[in-house]
């Protein structure tokens, strides 16, 4: 089906409380961890780096990773825009088409991380295509991202999260924009993110059809 590029106008992020001390120290070292891990794997591949060799570089102890990252492939995975996503949606107009309300929140978190780590995520997506186990464990984690969406658009509709419909729903949105993503690294990352997740979804609205 030929789909038609939109670029959502995304405005900009709600104002966040400022963290505790104490949430600022936790922060920083699962940013410390992220970025020696990402060093790490650029400089020598992502199977000859250890959780023992990434602790070194952190500064940090090997337990002090697995307490904040229970694998490997979680260091590669998480990013600090995903805790944010379910109360972007959740502050989406009630009437808003639940569709519309995802497109939004997802392009606005995506491009405020192109715009502070697209180098990041470019490495991050390599990996998805190149690691099976990074691969495999996405779909893992975007279980938990569903259930998180799962719960703010049920909240909005006055529906349990887990009516049918409703996890069919977030699953397809997930399922684009995993697609997309996979396409874009697949395709040597040319062209905008964005805009192909924007045409991923539109083959959702009015339901999927070729």
């Amino acid at each position: 089906m030929a789909a038609t590029s939109r670029t959502p106008s995304v405005s900009a992020p709600a104002a966040q409380p400022r963290p505790g001390l104490r949430e600022r120290k936790k922060l920083r070292t699962r940013s410390a961890i992220r970025r020696a891990t990402y060093r790490l794997i650029s400089e020598q591949g992502y199977d000859a780096t250890t959780i023992e060799q990434i602790a070194e570089a952190a500064e940090v102890s090997p337990s002090t990773v697995f307490r904040y990252f229970a694998a490997k492939e979680d260091i590669v995975l998480t990013d600090t825009y995903d805790p944010a996503l379910e109360a972007r949606l959740r502050s989406r107009p009630a009437g808003e088409p639940p569709l519309e309300s995802l497109r939004l929140v997802m392009a606005e978190a995506l491009t405020a991380f192109l715009a502070g780590e697209e180098d990041e995520l470019r490495q991050r997506t390599r990996l998805m295509v190149e690691v099976p186990a990074v691969r495999a464990r996405m779909t893992e984690t975007l279980s938990d991202t569903a259930r998180a969406l799962a719960r703010a658009l049920a909240d909005r509709g006055g529906r349990d999260p887990d009516d049918l419909e409703v996890r069919v729903f977030v699953a397809a949105v997930l399922a684009a924009l995993r697609e997309a993503t996979l396409y874009w690294a697949e395709h040597g990352q040319a062209g905008d993110l964005v805009t192909m997740i924007n045409r991923a979804l539109d083959t959702l609205e009015g339901g999927p059809a070729l």
